[in-house]
């Protein structure tokens, strides 16, 4: 099963940290030492060394010409960043508001030959009408507290969401029957994209499934994630998302998919469930 993805992120870190504490022991320092030669607190190189602190890329070129490595400093640094990059803050990415990101990803999604998506929250993106989106988009602006580039991002999604219907992408896409009564938006919004959904659903490269709520469970519910071929996958939590990469974790990820394809309906199953959402949001 999936490890939880800020775990993944911490022993990223603790892989960086464990290869400076080691290049430490082999030049026979002390912590106290290599804190004195870099001219640090002495309790600096303790923390890095157990992977409390980040290191700055100056505090490893530090770290490595204290223990006579300086040569080892290149990998390390991308070792660090490669880390740091695999968990970006929703805050820290929207700081100039959403349209900019999304208008970013454009090429991830282009080159995507196989995207599967795993959503417990709401319609994925590529899916998303623009009353859906708007309605989502605020909400996320307003409790982030974020600037309002609302009407351009919701353009943007809907732009990036071209690959849906251009080129050659397959999607096999699973949602949480609970996602369909999400009101994310108002009631008029969301049987529109309810609506869309059943027609979405009939392209040839696009696969929906739907969650039963009543299914057997052998694979409990998970944060979002978007699985970009064998490459990417991206962890949507409340605060940031995580981009995993390493091949074992994206394998565990892939099966983790495998298994709740196992337990979703299709076909006229999930069509009849986005019915019964479509008349409750229409009551």
């Amino acid at each position: 099963m999936p490890s939880e993805p800020l775990s993944t992120v911490q022993a990223a870190r603790e892989a960086v940290a464990a290869q400076l504490d080691a290049m430490r022991r082999d030049a026979g320092l002390t912590g106290r030492e290599l804190a004195d030669r870099c001219g640090w607190h002495k309790s600096k190189a303790s923390r890095i060394g157990r992977a409390r602190t980040t290191p700055s890329d100056t505090d490893i070129r530090a770290w490595c010409e204290a223990c006579g490595s300086e040569e080892r400093a290149g990998d390390l640094i991308a070792a660090s960043r490669t880390a740091e990059s695999m968990y970006v803050q929703w805050r820290q990415a929207h700081r100039d508001g959403m349209r900019r990101v999304h208008e970013e990803s454009v090429p991830l999604y282009e080159r995507t030959a196989h995207f599967r998506v795993y959503a417990s929250n709401v319609v994925p993106g590529m899916l998303q009408t623009a009353g859906y989106a708007t309605g989502l988009l605020r909400s996320i602006t307003a409790f982030q507290g974020t600037p309002d580039d609302v009407a351009a991002a919701v353009r943007a999604r809907l732009d990036r969401s071209h690959v849906v219907h251009d080129g050659n992408h397959r999607f096999a896409l699973l949602l949480e029957e609970a996602v369909l009564y999400y009101r994310v938006c108002d009631g008029p919004e969301l049987a529109a994209q309810l609506r869309h959904l059943r027609e979405v659903m009939a392209r040839p490269n696009v696969s929906l499934g739907i969650i039963p709520f009543g299914a057997r469970r052998t694979v409990w519910p998970l944060e979002a994630f978007y699985a970009f071929d064998d490459a990417l996958v991206a962890v949507e939590t409340l605060t940031a998302e995580v981009d995993i990469t390493a091949p074992g974790e994206v394998h565990t990820y892939l099966r983790a998919f495998a298994g709740l394809s196992r337990i979703a309906a299709y076909g006229e199953g999930a069509r009849e469930r986005i019915t019964r959402a479509l008349d409750a949001a229409l009551a």
